[in-house]
């Protein structure tokens, strides 16, 4: 007989969940894994979200692809904390918590992947057109493509998830689960639009900026890059730096993302064990708080940024125009 402390709900004896029966070492090191990734992903995320807003000279089309990578980062490091309500198995906020918070998740993915495309064009644009980039590429163009990245990953997710949405709850098999079910045609449909194509994208664009800048420093070791210039434009030393530090973001990006796809797509979710999934799951999640590490290496200005936010002089109003070169 199924005693009461292995339920999740032991008042409802008949329908209430088990938990998962896994030893308490390995619960306890579950919980501080995703609690420290969780903090470092909110802070960090929001030190970038803050340096960027708030410094005017930071407001570049760039930059702000790094705030809107931010801020889906720092939703993801909120959303570890729901992630970890379900370590031992039982979800104990609701049916309509559970839905909202699957979908505001997939959404959030869904934009942080679209984010990664645009910066891959952004820097294609940079360095193949570097004459046309500045025409091209303008704040308010950049403001809008980010706006129609997110509407269109909402958009997206709810067609995808509608049956989840008209219902909540509708696919739990016990009370205090949290199961969300999408059928293989949409699941297909997600997996295409949402890692295939974006992936596609995204190395067919950066293996053609890795030619070009490869071309453009041979260029200039053999000391024909005027004449290159006058051809076709040189990328700036500012442009080919973002190229490699948006590549590293991009890589650790692909890293971090691509087990959890992968599983996915060869359908073998259902053969890993507790262990392996967990470790998959926080892997995507890791890469949420990887970002403004890598900024701290890469941007001198970040380093800058850090140390004005966190002495406060950020509340006097001249530090808004600040030299953050």
């Amino acid at each position: 007989m199924m005693e009461e402390g292995e339920l999740c709900f032991p008042q409802f004896f008949n329908s209430s969940c088990r938990r998962l029966n896994r030893p308490h070492f390995e619960v306890m090191l579950t919980y501080i894994m995703l609690s420290s990734i969780a903090v470092l992903t909110a802070i960090l995320n929001l030190l970038v979200i803050i340096s960027i807003s708030y410094f005017r000279q930071l407001h570049t089309p760039t930059n702000l692809l790094l705030l809107s990578l931010a801020v889906s980062d720092f939703f993801v490091g909120l959303f570890l904390f729901f992630q970890m309500i379900l370590i031992d198995g039982c979800w104990f906020l609701g049916d309509l918590m559970c839905t909202l918070y699957q979908y505001f998740a997939y959404i959030v993915t869904s934009a942080s992947i679209g984010t990664m495309v645009i910066i891959s064009i952004d820097r294609y644009v940079a360095i193949c057109y570097p004459l046309h980039y500045s025409q091209k590429i303008t704040p308010k163009r950049m403001k809008i493509c980010i706006c129609l990245c997110w509407i269109c990953s909402v958009i997206f997710q709810s067609l995808i998830l509608k049956d989840n949405l008209k219902q909540p709850g509708s696919y739990n098999s016990c009370y205090g689960e949290c199961a969300f079910v999408i059928d293989h045609i949409a699941g297909f449909v997600d997996l295409t639009f949402s890692f295939i194509v974006p992936i596609a994208v995204i190395v067919l664009l950066y293996l053609r900026v890795f030619v070009v800048a490869v071309s453009q420093a041979q260029a200039m070791r053999s000391h024909i890059a005027a004449v290159t210039h006058q051809r076709s434009g040189t990328p700036k030393k500012s442009e080919l730096k973002a190229a490699r530090t948006l590549g590293v973001v991009v890589a650790v990006f692909l890293i971090c993302m691509c087990p959890f796809y992968c599983v996915a797509l060869t359908g073998q979710d259902s053969s890993l064990n507790a262990s392996s999934a967990t470790f998959v799951i926080c892997l995507v999640y890791f890469n949420s708080s990887l970002n403004p590490i890598i900024y701290v290496f890469f941007y001198p200005w970040f380093r800058k940024s850090i140390k004005l936010i966190v002495t406060l002089r950020i509340l006097q109003p001249e530090f808004r125009e600040v030299n953050m070169a």
